[in-house]
């Protein structure tokens, strides 16, 4: 039995296929209010909507060019309000990147992989 609850979710990607992908994936089973934004200022405009928990890539200037990356938009977010859970996503593997994003506030780090969905499934249904 699914004792999930719904949560306002946001998802910061600039890769709209896998912002698609993971929305339909995270509300077969929940029906979650799934907000997606290509970038992590589009994002910063939207907190006062407080989100439960917050998907954010680590990339994100492949739509503009000047966007701001992944760790700048993390701060900024954790600077609006610290209690707002973030997921860092990506498809970098390095150890020192994933330790830097929960240094700077990221309950965790997925990568980019088979699984990553359902680690950020499970991490939300625990919240």
């Amino acid at each position: 039995m699914d004792f999930a609850k719904p949560k306002t979710i946001f998802i910061v990607d600039d890769d709209t296929m896998l912002t698609d992908a993971l929305e339909d994936f995270l509300t077969r089973k929940v029906a979650h209010q799934i907000t997606c934004f290509e970038t992590g200022e589009a994002c910063l405009e939207h907190l006062t909507e407080a989100p439960d928990v917050i998907i954010l890539d680590y990339y994100l200037n492949t739509v503009q060019k000047d966007a701001a990356n992944g760790m700048e938009i993390l701060q900024a977010i954790k600077k609006h309000d610290s209690r707002i859970p973030i997921v860092m996503l990506s498809s970098q593997e390095k150890y020192v990147i994933a330790l830097q994003t929960i240094q700077k506030g990221a309950e965790q780090y997925v990568i980019k992989d088979e699984n990553a969905f359902e680690k950020i499934a499970q991490m939300i249904d625990a919240l």
